[in-house]
Parts: structure tokens; C-alpha cells; sequence
């Protein structure tokens, strides 16, 4: 029987793992993929692309769980970030505490 989690790491979030082998943060609830935020990694840079949660899970919070434990997990790994995901984007604007991860010369670029 194959490891279905292969090439996952675990975030700190119990219910969101970083998939690097489909370059995306999962947010899943009872087993199930709920959501994911995509991104596209270069040196020390991740890029997040594209946020989706199923709609059976909307208004639960959980893309903003999924946008912080990633953004945690980014500021763990010393990454820069580059917030190209309006969903992302806008929600380090709400979180202000999150906008050092984003480069200082780069924060104009998107608004922050």
C-alpha cells in the first residue's frame, strides 16, 4: 500500500499540510481537502498564486486559517513573500502583524 502522505510536512496547523509535490498549502476538515492556497517557490521567495476553498465549506474561517498557517509556515522557513493571490494579499493587509514577510521594496507592488 502506497503513503498517501508522501512528500507532505505538517504546518502546525492540524489541519492544513503543505503538499509540496502539487505546490500547495491544504486545508483539510474530517480527511477531506477543504481548500488550498497555491504557490510557486524560487530560492527564497514563495509566491502564493491562488486561493480556493470548496464552497460546501464556506464562511467557516477556514481561508484565513489556511492563509495564516501558511504564512506562519513561511516566516518559520525564512521565506519571502510575494502575495499575488488577491484572497492572500488581502489578507495581510488585514493583518498587518504579517507584512514584514512581504519585501520592503516589493510592498507597493501590492498595495501593502
Amino acid at each position: 500500500m502506497a503513503d498517501d502522505t508522501a512528500g507532505e510536512r505538517a504546518t502546525g496547523d492540524p489541519d492544513v499540510v503543505d503538499v509540496e509535490a502539487r505546490h500547495r498549502f491544504e486545508m483539510r476538515v474530517d480527511g477531506a481537502t477543504a481548500g488550498f492556497a497555491e504557490y510557486h517557490r524560487r530560492g527564497s521567495d514563495i509566491s502564493f498564486v491562488h486561493t480556493v476553498v470548496d464552497d460546501a465549506y464556506a464562511g467557516k474561517g477556514l481561508a484565513g486559517r489556511l492563509a495564516r498557517a501558511a504564512l506562519d509556515d513561511a516566516r518559520a522557513r525564512g521565506l519571502a513573500v510575494l502575495p499575488f493571490c488577491p484572497f492572500v494579499r488581502g489578507w495581510i493587509a488585514k493583518h498587518p502583524e504579517y507584512v514584514d514577510l512581504v519585501p520592503e521594496g516589493r510592498r507597493a507592488e501590492f498595495e501593502l
